[in-house]
């Protein structure tokens, strides 16, 4: 790997991957420990819609997709508040619609010919300098909004009812934290692609989330393990010549794979140890 950093561009997918990997780590402890794992992927697929929009008009890619984006997340949120009964089936609505009508006003833009697996995978190993200040300025933000409000996010993961009895406001907190989500999918998704935003929101808060004794743990533990997720897929990349993004998938769908026959095992080993009364 380290013959690999002479190459400016393998130094800035390193320093983006990193960065993804602590911005992640914070939002998918709260993704995990919420339960919203299936909200940020209706975020993540609707936000296609932005893009097409912005492509078929000629508006700025990244406003006009965070702006569709933040809205189809708002729509999410109020809904998965007011009727969670139904709240997977209309976010998976708004999932697919979101996603077709991004594709079809791509294939609407005249003249204009663009490859929508760039956005699934991602082109992390073309990321330019302006889109690595971006995420830092944007991983900053994220830290000091979780930092300000860690105790009010904390009561709200774990505990709602107490939180309301604190005078947390619940909603109002919930729909911050949710557009901040948004807004952290679709700036991530244009360095590194949908299905990896996806991979390192839920895999290491998952495998984390076990061992971890606070919220705080749980995002520190998360951001370093996305982060060797990210460095070991880069090497691998680099040295059998494949793609970047789906190497550090496959990296940590193996690890999930592992924690997750880690956790079969013990389990078997305790029912063994103690065999449930007759």
């Amino acid at each position: 790997m380290l013959e690999a950093l002479q190459f400016e561009f393998m130094r800035n997918a390193l320093v983006a991957g990193l960065l993804a990997s602590v911005i992640c780590g914070i939002m998918g402890t709260l993704v995990v420990v919420n339960r919203i794992v299936f909200l940020s992927g209706g975020i993540a697929h609707a936000s296609y819609g932005g893009i097409g929009l912005a492509l078929y008009f000629g508006w700025p890619v990244m406003p006009a997709t965070v702006g569709f984006a933040f809205i189809a997340a708002m729509l999410m949120a109020a809904i998965s508040l007011q009727a969670r009964h139904r709240a997977d089936t209309i976010i998976g609505v708004i999932w697919a619609l979101g996603m077709a009508l991004g594709i079809i006003m791509v294939d609407l833009s005249p003249g204009y010919n663009v490859d929508l697996m760039s956005y699934l995978f991602g082109s992390i190993l073309t990321v330019p300098p302006s889109d690595l200040l971006l995420m830092l300025a944007m991983g900053i933000v994220i830290a000091a909004l979780v930092a300000y409000y860690y105790k009010d996010l904390l009561a709200l993961s774990y505990d709602e009812e107490f939180a309301r009895i604190r005078g947390v406001p619940v909603k109002g907190l919930y729909f911050t934290l949710i557009g901040m989500l948004a807004v952290t999918i679709v700036l991530v998704i244009q360095v590194v692609g949908l299905i990896l935003v996806i991979a390192l929101l839920t895999i290491p808060p998952f495998i984390v989330e076990k061992y971890a004794r606070s919220l705080m743990q749980m995002m520190v533990g998360s951001s370093l393990l996305g982060a060797v997720f990210t460095i070991s897929g880069l090497w691998l990349a680099y040295r059998f010549n494949l793609t970047s993004g789906a190497s550090i998938i496959v990296v940590a769908g193996i690890a999930f794979g592992i924690s997750a026959l880690i956790d079969r095992m013990r389990m078997l080993a305790r029912t063994k140890h103690h065999p449930a009364a007759d």
